[in-house]
């Protein structure tokens, strides 16, 4: 049975950008919205989790837990889903380190 997903991209190659449109919407510039079954969620993420690169992606889907909805997420992110005895809160890493000399990017 089809279920909603979310899937939110940051700097991914064009390629997957197309390649998720294929079966969901994209509403605003990296935000993809669609309505399919696990299966093809499951496929989709595995295509995006092999071609992220130097990207980022947050999926959210429903899920029978507290919350009612699971995150996965690939790539370097600084906000990391941590579970808290069931249910899932988002801790944020610190920032990168700047060398001495360098300017931050």
């Amino acid at each position: 049975m089809p279920s909603m997903l979310v899937i939110a991209t940051t700097a991914v190659p064009d390629h997957l950008r197309g390649a998720l449109s294929r079966w969901t919407s994209e509403v605003v510039p990296g935000i993809f919205v669609g309505s399919v079954s696990a299966r093809v969620r499951d496929q989709l993420w595995q295509a995006v989790t092999e071609t992220v690169g130097n990207g980022a992606a947050v999926l959210v889907h429903p899920a029978p837990t507290e919350q009612g909805y699971a995150i996965r997420t690939a790539g370097t992110r600084r906000r990391v889903p941590a579970d808290f005895d069931g249910l899932t809160l988002i801790r944020m890493t610190a920032a990168p380190k700047v060398k001495e000399g360098q300017s931050p990017s």
